[in-house]
């Protein structure tokens, strides 16, 4: 396989996942940003708010408006910090079982499947390069995130 031909798979599997996401939203009545929030927290545990804004790119008060949308329905508790008095720590609420959470289930074990296949040096090689394909990701948007804040609110478009 050529570096183009893995690119272009990453970039087909990206397509793929922003439908399974767009088809998560319809189906759970989710917004964009609620979805990668609950996703976040799923992945990587519990993390204070100012955390989940960081990794989603929201103001503190964005965050404080997306937080109590998924408080509300129930999606998210807040818990104190135990190291931090002043913070508090989001994490994602077991919810009842629903045709998009039985999707995600097997779209899940198929990933996990698919996994199990390969070697663990394939897995270690391919961990590797997704890790590097989203520090990528990350860095790009971080840096049009500064580029467009530097651009004063007059001159955006």
């Amino acid at each position: 396989m050529t570096a183009r031909e893995a690119r272009d798979s990453l970039h087909r599997f990206g397509l793929a996942r922003d439908r399974l996401a767009a088809a998560l939203r319809r189906a759970s009545g989710l917004t964009a940003s609620e979805l990668e929030a609950l996703e976040q927290l799923e992945l990587d545990g519990p993390l204070t708010q100012r955390e989940l804004g960081e990794r989603l790119g929201l103001t503190s008060g964005g965050t404080t408006l997306l937080v109590d949308r998924l408080e509300r329905r129930g999606l998210v508790s807040r818990t104190p910090h135990p190291g931090d008095r002043r913070a508090v720590l989001l994490r994602p609420v077991a919810t009842a079982a629903t045709s998009a959470a039985a999707a995600l289930s097997r779209y899940e074990a198929a990933v996990a499947a698919a996994a199990r296949s390969l070697s663990a040096s394939e897995r270690e090689a391919v961990a590797g390069f997704l890790r590097a394909a989203a520090d990528a990701a990350v860095e790009t948007a971080v840096s049009l995130r500064e580029e467009r804040s530097a651009v004063p609110s007059g001159r955006r478009r």
